[in-house]
């Protein structure tokens, strides 16, 4: 290693050691453990070591999950416990699901089976994938299952069909296309009540607060004049600024349909790759029926891939992506769970409410709403997030003389919506991410030029839709 590597390297960690430093040195909030405090140390300095990286981001978690134990600040049962989370393994599996379809040639096949229907441009292909997950997210309650095990195998192969791959070939369709995904489902979630798990926490906050009964109907009547005009205009903007290297595909009808002669008839494995992966998307979508966790139908589609031979435990271990998503995202979605039960959290919203005692309405509600947003910088999860800071904000915008549905739809919509910022907000965020195709800078940047575009949406189409509704 250079000089001048080792001390970039310095700098980095200089600034992750520093971030913990200062917090501990800080004066103590009253209401606050020590032990508590020292969580927030950690958990800060592991957040900005995976934006400076001075390892690789799984590393830095790894150490911060070891520096909690180390320093009894959760017992190694607590500290570990993330990796134990459902929805960890769930997004493990969709690794795994997502191998088994480029194995078997599955993937191969749908990918020019979606070129030959509607590869006229990579605008197009986004558009198209975007609108399936939009239309699932209508009855699949879980964004990971959705997003993470339906679309981004369909999505990776459409990219190597391209013969765009992690690294140099990324930026040639795969790294606009998963990222278009990525932000489109983030609007899907806003727009269904079923969008993602912790949507129907949040309904049931509304109704213990305020006693609306923000259900079904209700969510997809207020969201679904913002959130098609979203849907609409983010993958423009996004072409503009973060555009593929392959734009226009005359020919890709024809070449799709040259392949599919070449591929032949279905293959056994991937007939059987076809069969786990509808039995998969089959149970998610009845979870209603049968009640089966997602994380156990992901599980039990892997089991009979391995089963029927398709994946063979090489395979398995031999994910490496997976692997490293598995530990920095269990890491991560631990620590802000166990920072939201600290109650630090919970202060840092009521501390930005008690700043605009005495504000009109309007003047509370703006600049509230932008800290609620933003504030998704410091969670790995939407459900972390709603949970902490959902009833807080409610409760003061509320008395600033805020409307009642206008409240609840904004602070409902928006702790979806700001899920888009980080490339852990939310559970499909990962493995996205973990594709290596975009860039911890590109997500970050693109992410938040996305974000001001969200909230003029729904600040202006939003606001007159809810005006015709007569909720303000």
């Amino acid at each position: 290693m250079s000089a001048h590597a080792i001390t970039n390297t310095r700098w980095r960690w200089a600034a992750v050691v520093g971030t913990a430093a200062i917090i501990l040195a800080a004066p103590r909030p009253d209401g606050i453990t020590l032990k508590s405090w020292e969580l927030l140390a950690i958990f800060a300095a592991t957040i900005v070591g995976s934006i400076v990286r001075p390892v690789a981001a799984g590393a830095v978690v790894f150490l911060g999950v070891g520096a909690i134990a180390l320093f009894n600040v959760l017992t190694p049962k607590e500290a570990l416990g993330g990796y134990a989370d459902p929805i960890v393994w769930l997004v493990l599996c969709a690794f795994f699901m997502s191998r088994g379809v480029l194995k078997t040639g599955l993937g191969r096949r749908i990918a020019f089976l979606f070129i030959r229907a509607i590869g006229k441009s990579s605008l197009g292909l986004s558009y198209a994938l975007i609108s399936t997950d939009a239309l699932l997210a209508a009855f699949v309650p879980s964004n990971g299952a959705r997003a993470g095990g339906v679309i981004y195998p369909v999505a990776t192969s459409l990219a190597e069909a391209y013969e765009s791959r992690p690294g140099a070939t990324a930026r040639r369709l795969g790294a606009f296309l998963l990222f278009a995904i990525y932000q489109g489902d983030v609007i899907a979630c806003s727009m269904w009540w079923t969008g993602q798990a912790s949507n129907a926490l949040m309904a049931k906050f509304i109704a213990d607060a305020t006693k609306i009964d923000f259900g079904y109907g209700t969510w997809i009547l207020g969201a679904v004049v913002p959130g098609l005009v979203l849907l609409a205009l983010m993958p423009l903007v996004l072409y503009r600024l973060f555009p593929p290297e392959v734009k226009h595909t005359p020919a890709a009808a024809q070449i799709a349909h040259d392949e599919l002669m070449r591929l032949g008839p279905m293959k056994r494995d991937e007939r059987l790759m076809l069969a786990a992966f509808a039995l998969v998307a089959g149970l998610w979508m009845t979870t209603a029926l049968h009640h089966i966790n997602y994380a156990v139908v992901a599980l039990l589609g892997i089991s009979t891939l391995f089963l029927t031979g398709v994946l063979a435990w090489d395979d398995i271990i031999g994910e490496r992506a997976a692997w490293d998503v598995f530990i920095w995202y269990g890491g991560l979605v631990r620590m802000a769970e166990a920072l939201g039960d600290t109650g630090i959290t919970r202060q840092f919203a009521e501390y930005a409410a008690s700043m605009t005692v005495g504000w009109s309405w309007g003047a509370a509600l703006t600049v509230l709403m932008l800290i609620y947003f933003y504030a998704h910088y410091g969670f790995a999860s939407i459900t972390a997030h709603a949970t902490a800071m959902f009833i807080p904000f409610l409760m003061v915008v509320l008395a600033a003389g805020a409307p009642v549905m206008l409240s609840v739809a904004l602070l409902a919509y928006t702790a979806n919506l700001s899920a888009a910022l980080t490339h852990y907000g939310t559970t499909p965020a990962p493995i996205y991410f973990g594709s290596h195709y975009i860039t911890q800078r590109d997500w970050w940047l693109y992410g938040l030029i996305l974000s001001v575009l969200a909230i003029v949406v729904f600040a202006t189409v939003g606001l007159a839709w809810w005006k015709v509704l007569g909720w303000w």
